[in-house]
């Protein structure tokens, strides 16, 4: 992978929000939620589709804190418009593990 400067990396705004809608989203092509997620007064409530149906459920996900992109361009899935990129790992079989902090923060706080 190319190297990129420190100036690249704080071009992506990576912010911490917490989710407050959780919806299943048949309408997709592999198993996903549409994500409500809370990211502070400055930046608002927005919309993510996200495929992590294999280790998560609405019940799990409401309240969450998790990790963003919050500066891409909407991107449409389906009937439905995604406003910020959702953030995990691939588990051993590829399923998404979301990321967030291990002690709660502000919503709308910038990655550093």
């Amino acid at each position: 992978m190319a190297e990129i400067s420190f100036a690249d990396f704080e071009r992506v705004d990576i912010r911490i929000g917490t989710v407050v809608g959780v919806e299943p989203f048949p309408e997709a092509r592999k198993p996903a939620f549409k994500l409500r997620i809370d990211f502070g007064p400055e930046i608002g409530i927005k919309k993510s589709s996200a495929q992590i149906t294999v280790h998560y459920t609405p019940e799990t996900l409401m309240g969450r804190q998790v990790a963003a992109v919050v500066n891409f361009p909407p991107r449409q899935i389906g009937p439905f418009m995604s406003e910020v990129l959702t953030l995990g790992f691939p588990d051993a079989n590829g399923a998404v593990v979301l990321i967030g902090p291990s002690v709660a923060v502000p919503d709308g706080g910038k990655l550093f």
